[in-house]
C-alpha cells in the first residue's frame, strides 16, 4: 500500500510528539498509542494491531451545535469519521472525506478551524470485536479535526444525506453537551478564534 508522506509512520510519530509538546497533560491518556507507535508499522492500516490511526470530524454550525451520527455497529452517537484510505493526502483531508461519505456534507461546506496539520485532539478508545468483519477487539487512535459549517446558514441540518449502511440517524446538539472531554475546551477556543479572525469568519 502506497502511503502519502503526510500519513507515514515517521510523520505520525512526529505529529504525536508535537501534539504532546503542546498538551503534556495528555501523555498518560495516549500512553497505549505512543507504546504502539514505538514498535508499530503501517499505523494507518486497519489490519494493524493492537490498534491503528483513524480520523474524526467535529462539525459545528453557526448556533454552536455539533453534528453527531448514530453509528449502527457501535450503537453510539459519534462524530463522523473512520479509517484513512490510500488516496488521502493528509489527515484533515481524510476527515473531510469521511464527513462527505457519512453525511453528504462536502468540503465546500466546511471550514477547517485551527492548525491545518496538527489535530485539535487525539483520542484513544477501544473498539469491540466484529466477527462479521473478522476484526478482534482493538484500539482506535483518533486524530480529530474541527470544522465550522459554512455557506449553509440555518439550512445545515437539511443538507445531511446519511450513508445508511453504516449510520442510522444524525443530530445537532450544543457541543458543550456532547461529552467530548478535554476536546470541549479546545473546540471552544477554536470557535472563538474563528469569530475573531476575519479571514476565517468571512470564508
Amino acid at each position: 500500500m502506497n502511503v502519502p508522506a503526510q500519513l507515514s509512520d515517521h510523520y505520525i510519530r512526529d505529529l504525536v510528539a508535537r501534539y504532546l509538546d503542546l498538551h503534556p497533560d495528555q501523555a498518560g491518556r495516549l500512553a497505549v498509542f505512543t507504546d504502539a507507535l514505538a514498535g508499530g508499522e503501517r499505523m494507518t492500516d486497519r489490519k494493524t494491531l493492537p490498534g491503528h490511526v483513524t480520523v474524526g470530524a467535529f462539525v459545528v454550525d453557526d448556533a454552536g451545535r455539533l453534528l453527531q451520527i448514530a453509528h449502527k455497529a457501535l450503537r453510539r452517537w459519534l462524530n463522523p469519521g473512520g479509517h484513512t484510505e490510500p488516496g488521502d493526502a493528509t489527515f484533515a483531508d481524510a476527515a473531510r472525506r469521511e464527513l462527505r461519505e457519512e453525511t453528504g456534507i462536502g468540503p465546500e461546506h466546511v471550514t477547517l478551524l485551527g492548525d491545518p496539520v496538527l489535530p485539535l485532539g487525539i483520542d484513544v478508545h477501544r473498539i469491540p470485536a466484529n466477527p462479521a468483519k473478522g476484526e478482534p477487539e482493538h484500539w482506535h487512535f483518533d486524530f480529530r479535526y474541527a470544522f465550522r459549517l459554512s455557506g449553509l446558514g440555518e439550512t445545515g441540518a437539511a443538507v445531511v444525506d446519511l450513508q445508511l449502511d453504516e449510520v442510522d440517524d444524525h443530530r445537532w446538539i450544543p457541543f458543550e453537551q456532547a461529552g467530548l472531554g478535554p476536546d470541549t475546551a479546545r473546540l471552544a477556543t477554536a470557535l472563538a478564534g474563528a469569530v475573531t479572525n476575519p479571514a476565517i469568519a468571512e470564508s
